[in-house]
């Protein structure tokens, strides 16, 4: 690795790395997955993900020059206020990496030989989707499958709260009519779990635990549709105490993992 200098902040090299605070809801930026931080970065250059480029400060850039090292990608050594000029909002992490995003894995590349798995109904939060991300390694779950409307798990502010973590945790978008994709997992014998705060639901303590199974997710605020919760084999609560109705989404799946897997 030969860190190369740049001083103009309109320098053509950086123009994976412009204007990034609007990134995640432009259809030109989709092609190209945005790492942010020296945690994230080091698992974007661990990952299948092929790293375009790397752009940083000079601190973060020596810190990283074993890692950087490996790669076969230009990085880029900026001032702080030069690279925030690029980016167009303080970069306080000081380094981010561009990859291309590769072919998406199919439905049944993630189901391979998968016991622990989650599957989410129109989360649309990027923030939501990466914590979720996070939690889903930490405990394991072999694989994410999402609804259509999903927000793209390699959106940068996703990227970037999963930790990098979204890099690694298999993922697929199921095809066909909603909630009668969820078939797929019948067919191969994986027990659904629906997640609703519901009381009339088992509490998740109570729940046997199926060999295979996987937890069924809805958006914030909503939880999951009546026609999903339908398709479900059971439907699970997580108790709490009175006066509070129920977790962020992230964090009543990292309960029902630690559950699971315990």
């Amino acid at each position: 690795m030969q860190p190369v200098d740049i001083r103009d902040a309109a320098d053509p090299r950086l123009d994976d790395f412009r204007n990034l605070s609007d990134s995640d809801v432009r259809p030109d930026r989709r092609g190209v997955v945005i790492a942010e931080g020296m945690n994230v970065v080091r698992r974007l250059v661990d990952s299948p993900y092929c790293v375009r480029a790397v752009a940083g400060v000079p601190g973060r850039i020596d810190a990283l020059a074993a890692v950087l090292d490996r790669l076969d990608a230009p990085v880029y050594r900026l001032d702080k206020w030069v690279l925030s000029d690029v980016v167009g909002f303080r970069v306080t992490r000081g380094v981010l990496a561009a990859a291309d995003r590769g072919p998406s894995l199919t439905v049944e590349t993630v189901l391979a030989g998968a016991r622990r798995l989650v599957v989410c109904e129109s989360m649309n939060d990027f923030e939501n989707l990466g914590a979720l991300f996070r939690n889903a390694a930490a405990f394991g779950i072999e694989g994410v499958l999402l609804d259509a409307r999903c927000a793209d798990p390699l959106y940068r502010r996703s990227v970037r709260v999963s930790m990098g973590h979204v890099l690694r945790v298999p993922f697929a978008t199921l095809p066909g009519p909603w909630p009668q994709a969820l078939s797929v997992l019948r067919g191969r014998g994986i027990e659904l779990l629906a997640l609703t705060p519901r009381p009339q639901a088992e509490p998740l303590s109570t729940v046997p635990i199926p060999s295979a199974w996987a937890v069924l997710l809805g958006a914030e605020g909503p939880g999951l549709s009546d026609a999903a919760l339908a398709t479900a084999d059971r439907r699970v609560r997580i108790p709490m105490a009175h006066g509070v109705d129920s977790l962020n989404v992230a964090t009543a799946a990292a309960v029902a993992f630690a559950h699971l897997t315990g």
